[in-house]
């Protein structure tokens, strides 16, 4: 695997998937049953910025100051993105501290957390965490970051083959973040099988996808694999474009596909999209909001 997400982490990608990924967990802690959060791709725990500037062979430029670097100083965030970013202080304080860098997060966040760890720090003592991570590097790192956690495990495994091992869990309850590196030619492919798999084993369980939006990405063809899934719940898209296709970005933007979501989380997600689209924009067309593929009726 080539895809090392040190150099994009907390890039406006990241911004979308975690904002998201909180809203979540917490529509689905609005009941006391605990849940499981099953992380398929989960990388590791998270991220020191001063790394995304150090490439394989030469200097790049960082992502993340486009990012969350951008709503670190602001005061006006939606309720949603407060949350968030009081997440990455809590961890970039945190992490500061370990490492002897003082509590101070200044202008800008030096560590940045995974989804791992922002999961980690939103469970409650009746939730759990399983985080998956196929790439050996990344697999041990992710490994020693959890060492010892009473409510977390961690698995070298393919984050596919993690949804027959694991569901359904005990609780009967779960978030299953799907957030693959799209280095395979059929990862869409993968994708839908996965959800068929995985709704087969909980068909209550709440599912996100994270995806990109590129010219290769082909996410209108996915949008059809998807639709053929035999009884498919309700479910949305969040998507957030920081450009126009005609604005000649790599990635001009990404989404969260987000099947059987807690309820009344459309609202605020779309609401909160469209407020990031203009602050994260990056070229002309940037826009954001929610869109429903199976309306909850």
């Amino acid at each position: 695997m080539n895809y090392r997400h040190r150099y994009h982490a907390g890039n406006f990608a990241d911004v979308l998937k975690h904002a998201v990924l909180l809203r979540l967990l917490a529509g689905l802690q609005a009941k006391e049953k605990g849940i499981l959060y099953l992380d398929t791709h989960a990388g590791r725990g998270g991220y020191d910025l001063t790394a995304a500037a150090e490439g394989l062979s030469r200097p790049r430029e960082p992502e993340w100051p486009a990012g969350v670097g951008r709503l670190w100083g602001l005061a006006d965030l939606p309720a949603e993105l407060r949350d968030y970013v009081e997440a990455v202080r809590a961890f970039d304080r945190e992490a500061r501290a370990r490492t002897g860098g003082g509590g101070d997060a200044g202008a800008g966040p030096r560590f940045y957390p995974g989804s791992p760890r922002l999961a980690q720090a939103s469970l409650r003592a009746q939730d759990r965490a399983v985080l998956c991570e196929a790439q050996p590097e990344e697999a041990a790192a992710l490994a020693e970051e959890f060492a010892g956690s009473r409510r977390v495990s961690t698995q070298r495994m393919d984050g596919y083959t993690a949804l027959r091992a694991m569901l359904p869990p005990p609780e009967r309850r779960a978030l299953v973040l799907i957030d693959p590196p799209f280095e395979s030619q059929d990862e869409w492919a993968r994708i839908v099988e996965a959800l068929g798999e995985g709704l087969r084993r909980l068909p209550g369980g709440c599912f996100a996808v994270w995806y990109p939006l590129t010219a290769r990405a082909r996410v209108d063809a996915f949008y059809r694999q998807l639709l053929g899934l035999k009884g498919l719940p309700p479910c949305y898209t969040v998507e957030l474009l920081v450009g126009g296709e005609e604005a000649g970005l790599k990635l001009w933007g990404c989404g969260v596909l987000v099947i059987n979501p807690p309820w009344e989380s459309a609202g605020p997600l779309g609401e909160m999209a469209r407020w990031l689209a203009p602050v994260l924009a990056q070229a002309p067309g940037a826009t954001g909001g929610v869109h429903w593929l199976v309306p909850d009726n």
